[in-house]
């Protein structure tokens, strides 16, 4: 493998504390050294020696989604791992943790290894989910230890809420012994009903069924309480209401082994985006008031939330372009989250440096992967980005097989200009490299 420098970019790793101009060099597919730009020799490009010019960019560490849905198996014809991770790239992301809920249910070891065989020619490091309950069905355990020993990095029901709070205990009890974080689909169908959006005066207007902020708020104070009593590892997915940051917030001070992710689009969109029945704007949990959105803003800013996650779920248009009612949950995210959350920097709720953090050394630190840093030894694993340039979403352009934005049309700032996974160029601006 070519060792190669990216030189002359302002290097940023909040894990290790850098924030200037910086050559930083890769060999074996590692960070080698990273030498500040003014005292180092100018490095010549030569046939071991690939030269990456970085000047007027960033240089950070590569993303890390820990909530992305890739579909295969099952659904190859939403999405792919090869696509997915192909979208990943293009959006800064080295690393994407996918979910369980695929054809068959990534319930058992031998569709773990599927899933990691498959990932063997990504574009992205992939780590898999592994189901908490046979079949998402809510009713026996998996085989925890047999995940992990697969290459599971969590246990997750998502996209189907835990009902039994007995069952949530029994696997916060062995997310001890096992060292899994246990990531929960925060709803209370019960109260959720047959909602299809927030409940509030725009689903009155419109005449759509709502969903309560209290059906997620309930269910979050459930298996916060039953973490604090099993001293288990939580991990509360795409956070939406107020309420649930208190509890959050509220348990942090307590000391409970709770961490909380939130979606680049519940940090920008409301309920509002939904007018005109827009089917791109329908997800769960679903957009919420704009009172939320700010409680979702000042828990990023004072580390209630731990980090943004994309929660990327493809459809195809025959599941979205049909009645609001009757349309899928969910929108694609890889490829706009990054410059969605950059606009939140620009507008001063968080800071650049807070802001990478949230998307690369968070996520991986709550599931236990060695990545998201530039530290000398980490991988190579490394994202390229022009904050001062512009780009309108255009999803005919996107990589992913995915093309349900709310979005579209929307003009923002920070383009990704290069991927590196491995010490390899996986992604640039102009199109991709193949790997493998």
């Amino acid at each position: 493998m070519k060792r190669m420098v990216i030189k002359g970019g302002r290097v940023i790793d909040p894990a290790s504390k850098i924030d200037g101009l910086y050559n930083l060099y890769v060999a074996g597919g590692r960070i080698a050294s990273i030498r500040p730009a003014d005292t180092d020799t100018q490095p010549q490009e030569g046939k071991d020696l690939e030269v990456i010019d970085a000047d007027g960019s960033i240089v950070i560490p590569g993303l890390v989604d820990m909530h992305t849905h890739l579909r295969e198996p099952g659904y190859e014809y939403k999405e792919t791992i090869r696509t997915g991770t192909m979208s990943a790239v293009a959006g800064g992301f080295t690393t994407v943790v996918c979910m369980a809920n695929t054809d068959p249910v990534n319930d058992n070891e031998s569709v773990t290894r599927y899933i990691l065989k498959k990932a063997e020619r990504a574009f992205a490091n992939v780590f898999p989910v592994g189901a908490l309950s046979v079949g998402l069905n809510g009713e026996r355990l998996t085989e925890m230890a047999d995940l992990k020993d697969a290459g599971c990095v969590a246990v997750s029901d998502d996209g189907v809420p835990v009902r039994n709070g007995g069952l949530m205990r029994r696997a916060l009890e062995y997310s001890r012994i096992f060292d899994l974080p246990v990531i929960t689909h925060a709803e209370d169908p019960s109260i959720s009903a047959d909602g299809v959006m927030n409940e509030g005066v725009v689903s009155t207007r419109l005449g759509l069924r709502g969903i309560p902020n209290a059906a997620e708020d309930g269910i979050v104070a459930r298996d916060i309480a039953i973490a604090e009593l099993t001293g288990g590892r939580l991990h509360i997915a795409h956070v939406s209401t107020r309420g649930s940051v208190e509890l959050i917030r509220s348990a942090k001070r307590r000391g409970v082994k709770v961490t909380a992710e939130v979606t680049p689009h519940h940090l920008v969109l409301d309920h509002s985006a939904v007018d005109g029945y827009n089917t791109n704007a329908k997800m769960n949990p679903p957009l919420r008031a704009p009172e939320d959105v700010e409680a979702l803003r000042e828990a990023l800013r004072d580390g209630t939330i731990d980090c943004i996650a994309t929660d990327h779920a493809p459809h195809s248009s025959i599941e979205k372009d049909v009645e609001f009612d009757l349309a899928e949950n969910g929108i694609v995210g890889l490829e706009t989250a990054f410059s969605i959350v950059y606009g939140l920097v620009e507008k001063g709720v968080i800071d650049l440096s807070r802001a990478i953090s949230l998307m690369s050394i968070n996520p991986a630190r709550i599931i236990g992967i060695d990545r998201g840093t530039l530290r000398v030894g980490a991988p190579a694993d490394i994202t390229i980005v022009d904050l001062k340039k512009r780009w309108t979403v255009d999803p005919a352009r996107f990589r992913s097989k995915g093309r349900n934005t709310p979005f579209e049309g929307m003009e923002l700032r920070g383009t990704v200009e290069k991927t590196i996974v491995g010490g390899r160029v996986v992604f640039e601006r102009e199109g991709t490299v193949e790997k493998g």
